[in-house]
């Protein structure tokens, strides 16, 4: 008997493959086919900004779990972009 995907688990499923992206792209995570760090900036800030756009379009729409994931990581995020642009601007 196989488990019903529902809505919350698909979209808690989006906001995780955006953070995973992300984490990617802050160079935080292997990149999975080349198994190697690639860290690419503005791919981060797009899964980022991916993430902003969904927290504007559901708003009102969430439970308090599903808006509590989103916004924490969506935070934890933009916290490691910012450090990651401040290491660069310093090299």
């Amino acid at each position: 008997m196989s488990e019903q995907i529902t809505p919350e688990m698909l979209f808690l499923q989006v906001v995780f493959q955006n953070q995973q992206l992300a984490l990617m792209g802050l160079g935080k995570l292997n990149n999975p086919v080349t198994n190697k760090v690639e860290k690419n900036l503005e791919y981060a800030k797009v899964a980022i900004d991916t993430l902003d756009m969904l927290v504007v379009k559901t708003k009102g729409n969430l439970t308090v779990n599903e808006e509590r994931f989103l916004t924490d990581i969506l935070r934890e995020l933009k916290v490691s972009y910012v450090q990651e642009l401040d290491k660069e601007k310093q090299q």
